[in-house]
């Protein structure tokens, strides 16, 4: 679905991704792992067309978007959920989620998709009339999760969902993000959370100085010593079934 061919990116005359290839397949969970400065979100900037590519191509469903604007490639059905979180704290939840599909037209399916977000987060259908602006931190990722949703995505980014949010939350956030997956949203989820993004993904990769360093199969990086011994620790059993339930 998505196939990122030797993307070089970055702000003004810095250039952070040096080279960078992926292939993101229709269908389950991609992460994108890394620490703070490795060029996580610049590449899915460089994706979604916030900044320009210096060099290289970005294909989605085997069309070059590498030239068109944000907007254009989210009517395509690339939609990305920011780190930032931004929610209107002035508008209700529901008037957020429903300005996630200002490019739609067809009422009865934005009808029908609103419902479906709250399936997913029911705490949102509790507080649908409530001020964004009082919500929890993680309520809030859970709102603009659910906003991309209504944006009918074929396939959605995560920049980052389970930053500043407790543990317990974390947990939350991508047992839903599962189920998302599930209802054939292709999903690419990028984290410094190794070892629970691994136990969600099917494929990981692991950049570094704007290189991919590492990639492979989720369960396979898992347990490669040299992972194990830079970004795991804890119990991944543990997290693995939590995760499914």
């Amino acid at each position: 679905m998505l196939q990122i061919n030797d993307v070089h990116a970055g702000y003004g005359n810095l250039k952070i991704l040096r080279g960078v290839n992926m292939q993101v397949p229709t269908g389950g969970i991609v992460t994108l792992l890394g620490g703070n400065g490795t060029g996580k979100s610049t590449l899915l900037k460089a994706v979604s067309g916030l900044i320009p590519l210096m060099e290289g191509e970005v294909l989605f469903d085997g069309v070059s978007i590498s030239k068109m604007k944000p907007h254009e490639r989210m009517r395509l059905g690339l939609v990305q959920v920011t780190q930032a979180k931004e929610a209107y704290p002035a508008m209700t939840v529901e008037e957020n989620l429903v300005l996630g599909a200002y490019t739609r037209r067809d009422r009865a399916g934005i009808l029908a998709d609103l419902e479906r977000v709250y399936e997913f987060f029911p705490v949102l259908r509790e507080r649908r009339k409530q001020l964004s602006g009082t919500l929890s931190g993680g309520e809030v990722q859970m709102l603009v999760i659910g906003r991309g949703l209504m944006a009918k995505p074929k396939m959605l980014m995560l920049d980052e969902p389970s930053a500043a949010l407790a543990p317990k939350v974390v947990l939350e956030i991508f047992a839903n993000i599962n189920r998302i997956a599930k209802t054939g949203v292709t999903i690419l989820v990028v984290e410094q959370n190794v070892r629970m993004a691994l136990i969600l993904a099917q494929y990981g990769y692991i950049i570094r100085d704007g290189v991919i360093m590492i990639e492979g199969e989720a369960k396979k990086l898992i347990s490669d010593p040299a992972v194990k011994e830079s970004f795991l620790g804890g119990s991944v059993a543990n997290t693995a079934k939590a995760l499914r339930n």
